[in-house]
């Protein structure tokens, strides 16, 4: 039975009836610029091959110069003494553990010639080792060209003899005269850091450790500190849970220091106790979007339902529809049930305390000690600062000028401390206040530890020797506690020293080889106490207005650390497709209400409204508008972590919101928008890579369907198995073919399992792809012009939750595309617009494989060609760039190289200097202008794997093929299944004979090697 719910990308979709058809025409229409091909020649220090000229004989009959005939000469060095770890050629791994101030994850770091080039998950450590987005980019981040490169004192370059000196004598005059001494860091769960900072404590009495972080948690800390008595946040495990109920919480995201999507998705397989999930929420949030049911309301809304929810749960009654709803499901599932609640101190512990009525088994007890900012110690500290009294302040990679909401206050205030100093990476605002500067460390080059929850202990080890003159800074402590030259200031031998009373019976050697160790730390959480009638107080004390305001980290970005890193800015949002950019989200009736628009320009690019946002007495000038459906209407929505000044390159992408946070509530009332009249270019992908039209992509299924239907049923079957009626009668699809079908049953034949009921749409996949395959950042001109390079994409589609029947013509004014037509119920009245809340689906799309691929069969060189294991194959230097297997690629998934990327200052990214090229993969080559390029099911590592095992002489083994393919080993929630399908205990083999498996565009005929779950709701559709 195919799905009759409406399907759409975009509003401009619903608004447009030829949308499609004008996206189709434009996608290969534009001018060949062959003059930026040929005028870059001398830049490119290549002569012209015949590859070239093929190429440009293609491209135009335009007369053309040849460039000289003779190569450049590159000259070699070899290793006079190799070291005896790296073998040419050969990739080594190191366990360690990525830490950067907002972000944990146990991982394996990939090396090749003592370069990181790959960041993957850590499989011994569990949940701990899954990375996101950020920690797949991160090497990226140690090869960023405007870091730091060596101490500066009074703005000049300096030794760190001279900078030492200075901060050594500061620290004698402030224990001297009893001022204050602080080193303000961001959380740090490092023990041995910790007991480090007690010693130097005990020569210095009067430093201070106080913590700040930009985004500081400080309102979930608050609400532990009450309800448990510890301020530590708790730990849940989703895997024995049936229902979630979320109050503004992005528990996918950056809830609470830690994503709980492994769990999540564990808890979402179908079946009869399948993981029910209901979102109260303002922004169309990631964890929103893969909810069953959404309840889209303003933030003084929310934490009315909240309070009422509450109430009928503790024993009293409500008069909320909703409220009483999801308080009934609640009781229903009982201990089986958890809440979540995010933006105040009052929302957190009042689903603390719901949670401990219900007796929910997601909580474990154990304790996350990733934060622990205290707000009330920090305005100590600022009091401190503003009386005189702080002698000494060093700041460990943060910037409040930056982050704080009173930044130029903290900034103004410097002016009374004798002694700043700033251990720092970037030349930002606490850079350019400081006296003296110590570049940090980056993690890929650091020693250390970290303690993240309780039971465990992490190690971190630097894979690569310090690239400049930078120091972490434990050694930076060690130096000014024990003296310049004294022997006892290598912080290897201290950590190891500490991490060997930590470790017990486990040597220090085998612990680096483990990355994740048990930790003899038992901290447990228990319900303590919790003041229901005063967070209720706190909640009714947000006033209604007109507009509120919901202030978010996005998934690229998070709270802004690793701002200018490219491969951050340019991923698109899951939500809104959107690179390069934050923006204020609105909702489709409050845009017409208050004339904000989002148009299509004839390049069918999107232009959006400009306006200034005040709130709080704070105003925030020109924020593009973005038209978000499922916004909630009085609601806006803004990312944190944009607009970073004198960071890099890329960091000053965007606006600053953090001036409007205050470091607890992620809401405000009162918010008032004015339209500037200017607009802004939005660069987004979403309008991109039209399937031909076609809208049964992304399948779904109630779950009372997909347990009580067959899936093949004749009249309600929900995923009926494509057939064609021949003259021999019905054959399946898969039966029919017009070319003789290859031989893959000698040797390994790939196959990739996609579920689209795991896939949370978080894009580590997309990162993972990108560093292991060096495909280049294009920048948000580029993106505009639809020339994005990704070899993966994520599509974002919409469906209406309405069931529709089909009627042309126009009504209320909407212009709505005939394959739509208009929604009515039952009593012929018309259904809310599509676009007020709809239903979301991630679908990852990449090279399909196709058995039968359209692009092999039209390459005029033969440039892409099938393999006999299954891989659709692109020889690159074959290609001369017709493009004519892009136009005949039916999923769009083939990218051209309008320009050379790397060494050409047009795109001046990591590719345009030698530091950032370091990040650059040797085993995959650096495709060049004019060449096509795509997925290749990462040929270069399951080629690896199996010679590997023919050196052993042995079976590959079924889980090296998952890790080998980059996308499938980074997917925390198990969505990507990679494997041979001629090995039948295969994982992948097991998922190919799931009633919910279909291909994409199946009805074509390609036979594709990748093939997708049908998404599984769990609610019982009206």
């Amino acid at each position: 039975m195919a799905s009759n719910k409406i399907q759409f990308r975009s509003i401009h979709e619903l608004k447009d009836p030829a949308l499609n058809n004008k996206l189709a025409q434009k996608e290969f229409q534009e001018e060949i610029p062959v003059e930026d091909f040929l005028g870059d020649a001398e830049q490119n220090g290549s002569s012209t091959s015949r590859r070239d000229f093929l190429k440009l004989l293609g491209f135009s009959t335009a007369a053309v110069t040849l460039a000289a005939c003779e190569a450049p000469v590159i000259k070699t060095i070899p290793y006079v003494v190799k070291p005896h770890d790296i073998i040419p050629g050969v990739p080594n791994y190191y366990a360690s553990t990525y830490f950067d101030g907002f972000d944990f994850a146990s991982v394996l770091v990939k090396t090749r010639e003592g370069r990181p080039i790959k960041i993957d998950p850590n499989p011994a450590a569990g949940d701990l080792g899954k990375t996101n987005a950020r920690a797949q980019a991160s090497v990226l981040s140690l090869y960023d060209n405007d870091k730091v490169k060596q101490p500066k004192f009074e703005g000049k370059d300096e030794t760190f003899d001279k900078v030492d000196s200075f901060v050594i004598k500061g620290l004698e005059e402030a224990k001297a005269t009893g001022k204050r001494i602080v080193l303000l860091s961001h959380s740090f769960a490092s023990p041995t850091f910790k007991k480090l900072f007690a010693e130097f404590k005990a020569k210095y009495p009067t430093a201070e450790l106080i913590t700040y972080d930009a985004f500081p948690y400080s309102a979930a800390l608050d609400a532990a500190q009450e309800v448990f008595g510890q301020r530590a946040l708790p730990i849940y495990d989703l895997k024995g849970t049936e229902l979630v109920v979320s109050f503004q919480a992005d528990i996918l995201g950056d809830y609470n220091a830690s994503s709980l999507e492994t769990s999540y998705a564990m808890a979402r397989k179908p079946g009869e106790n399948m993981l029910r999930h209901i979102q109260v929420e303002s922004n169309m949030s990631l964890t929103g979007a893969n909810a069953d049911s959404r309840y889209r309301l303003k933030p003084s809304q929310v934490n009315k339902t909240l309070v009422e929810v509450y109430n009928a749960i503790v024993g009293g009654t409500t008069s909320d529809k909703t409220a009483s709803e999801i308080a009934n499901e609640l009781k229903a599932k009982g201990n089986k049930a958890v809440v979540f609640a995010d933006g105040s101190k009052g929302a957190q512990v009042l689903a603390h305390l719901i949670n401990q009525k219900l007796g929910s088994v997601a909580f474990t007890g154990k304790a996350n000690f990733l934060k622990d900012f205290d707000k009330a110690k920090f305005q100590e500290f600022l009091g401190w600062i503003n009386a005189g009294q702080v002698g000494v302040l060093i700041t460990n990679n943060v910037d409040p000028i930056y982050s704080y909401h009173k930044g130029e206050d903290f900034k103004k205030s410097l002016s009374k401390v004798p002694y700043v100093i700033a251990v720092a990476d970037k030349k930002n605002e606490m850079y350019n206040a400081a006296k003296a500067v110590i570049p940090v460390a980056n993690w890929l080059e650091s020693w250390g530890d970290i303690e993240p929850q309780t039971g465990v202990y992490s190690l971190m080890q630097p894979t690569i020797q310090k690239i400049y003159k930078s120091r972490q800074i434990e050694e930076s402590l060690l130096v000014w506690k024990n003296g310049k030259n004294s022997t006892a200031n290598n912080y290897y031998d201290y950590l190891k020293a500490n991490a060997s009373s930590i470790l017990g019976g486990t040597s220090f050697n085998k612990a680096l080889y483990n990355g994740i160790n048990v930790s003899p730390a038992a901290t447990t959480l228990s319900y303590t106490g919790g003041n229901a009638s005063q967070a209720v107080s706190e909640l009714g004390n947000f006033k209604a207005s007109d507009l509120e305001l919901v202030l978010y980290t996005k998934t690229s970005m998070g709270d802004g650390t690793q701002s200018n890193n490219p491969w951050l800015q340019e991923l698109p949002d899951p939500i809104t497709r959107m690179a390069w950019d934050n923006y204020l989200t609105i909702s489709p009736k409050d845009a017409e209400r208050l004339g904000i628009e989002n148009d299509l320009n004839g390049r069918m690019q999107l232009d959006g409204s400009i306006v200034n946002l005040t709130a709080n007495g704070v105003t925030i000038k020109d924020i593009p508008v973005f038209i978000q459906p499922g916004q909630a209407e009085g609601s806006l929505g803004l990312a944190l972590g944009y607009g970073k000044k004198n960071s890099g390159a890329t960091a000053d992408t965007g606006v600053n919101a953090y001036p409007l946070f205050d470091g607890s509530n992620l809401a405000l009332s009162n918010v008032k928008i004015e339209k500037t009249g200017e607009n802004h270019e939005f660069a987004g992908i979403q309008l991109q890579n039209t399937l031909m039209g076609r809208y049964e992509i992304a399948k779904e299924v109630p779950l009372a369907d997909y347990l009580n239907v067959a899936f093949d049923d004749e009249h309600k079957g929900w995923n009926k198995p494509l057939e064609y009626h021949t003259i021999s009668g019905a054959l399946p699809a898969r039966k029919i073919d017009l070319w003789d079908a290859f031989d893959d049953t000698d040797g390994p034949h790939f196959n990739l399992s996609i579920d689209l009921n795991s896939c949370t749409g978080c894009g580590a996949c997309i990162i993972a792809c990108q560093a292991e395959n060096n495909v280049p950042v294009v920048g948000k001109e580029e993106i505009r012009m639809s020339r994005d390079m990704y070899w993966l994409r994520i599509d974002r589609y919409y469906s209406s939750r309405q069931k529709v029947e089909v009627y042309e013509g126009l009504k209320e004014g909407l212009a709505v595309p005939e394959l739509y037509g208009t929604a009515f119920n039952k009593e012929g009245g018309a259904l809310n617009h599509p676009a007020d809340n709809p239903d979301v689906i991630f679908q990852p799309v990449m090279c399909q494989h196709c058995n039968h691929a359209p692009c092999e069969t039209v390459c005029p060189v033969a440039a892409t060609s099938h393999g006999k294991q299954g891989q659709n194959h692109m020889a690159y230097n074959r290609c001369i760039g017709t493009r004519y297997c892009a136009n005949n690629c039916p999923y769009k998934v083939r990218r051209f190289n309008w320009f050379t990327y790397n060494l050409n200052d047009r795109f001046d990214f990591n590719m345009n200097n030698d530091l950032g090229r370091m990040v650059l993969n040797p085993d995959v080559v650096v495709r060049t202008r004019g060449v096509m390029e795509k997925c290749s099911m990462c040929i270069q590592e399951t080629q690896a794997t199996i010679l590997a095992a023919k050196r052993e002489n042995r079976k590959v083994a079924d889980g090296e093929f998952q890790a080998s393919c980059a996308c499938a080993a980074a997917c925390s929630t198990g969505a990507m299944t990679f494997g041979d399908m001629n090995d039948k205990e295969s994982e992948v083999r097991k998922q190919y004979a799931s009633n919910r498996r279909y291909y994409l565009l199946e009805e074509i005929g390609t036979k594709p090697n990748v093939f997708y779950h049908t998404k599984v709701r769990n609610r019982v559709e009206k």
